[in-house]
């Protein structure tokens, strides 16, 4: 069975976020889909060992906020390969509350939805929530991302407590251009693609990275990563 073929499937990136007390969350899903249109339902699949999954439970809505494509791998890594539990995933983050007090993400983002909870399915690692839309609004026309293109055009990588992480698997790179693995996401240093939302142009190799550099996806730095 090749598990790829899961790639295909349309999956869009959105930040989903709620709350507790005055505390809120929110974090990276690919797996918000609409279920029906009257009324209109919408759908998604969160880890139960995530912080969101419990602000979920306890407020019981949810927002998902529609990233573009032009979202910066540093944007999604900050709310993807970070816990709530140890930092302010929001800091620096244009923001609002919504109409049900979840959080929605302003910047990087064309749309937002907002849920109140209707159902909650257990599905094992996760639990499916199926909530009724309340607001809904567009930001703007900018092209939604979706997870294919994350995967291949902005070459991030998927954290373990995602429905659909993989082990993360490097293409075969030329001698004279190696490439470079993060040992804390995945994600993959290519030179010949270099890191555009860094500065790093195209054909930039590993070596000659800024000591500073640091990954685009989680932020560690340059000792994290290792040759492949």
């Amino acid at each position: 069975m090749n598990s790829k073929a899961l790639y295909k499937l349309t999956y869009g990136l959105h930040l989903v976020g709620s709350f507790k007390g005055d505390k809120i969350n929110a974090q990276i899903a690919n797996t918000v889909i609409q279920i029906t249109s009257e009324p209109a339902t919408v759908a998604v699949s969160i880890n139960k060992k995530n912080l969101t999954h419990e602000y979920i439970q306890a407020s019981g809505v949810f927002s998902a906020s529609i990233l573009t494509n032009e979202a910066p791998l540093g944007f999604i890594g900050q709310f993807g390969f970070k816990s709530g539990r140890d930092s302010d995933k929001f800091a620096g983050v244009k923001y609002k509350k919504g109409a049900t007090g979840a959080p929605v993400v302003l910047e990087n983002c064309n749309a937002y939805l907002e849920a109140k909870v209707l159902q909650a399915i257990d599905a094992g690692t996760h639990t499916i929530f199926i909530g009724q839309l309340v607001e809904a609004e567009v930001l703007n026309e900018t092209s939604s991302m979706t997870y294919e293109y994350y995967q291949q055009v902005k070459r991030g990588t998927t954290p373990k407590s995602a429905p659909s992480y993989q082990e993360a698997k490097a293409a075969a790179a030329p001698p004279s251009a190696p490439k470079y693995k993060c040992q804390v996401c995945g994600y993959i240093y290519d030179p010949m693609v270099g890191d555009p939302d860094s500065g790093i142009k195209p054909g930039t190799p590993f070596e000659a990275l800024p000591s500073d550099w640091v990954c685009p996806v989680c932020g560690a730095d340059k000792s994290q990563f290792t040759k492949v």
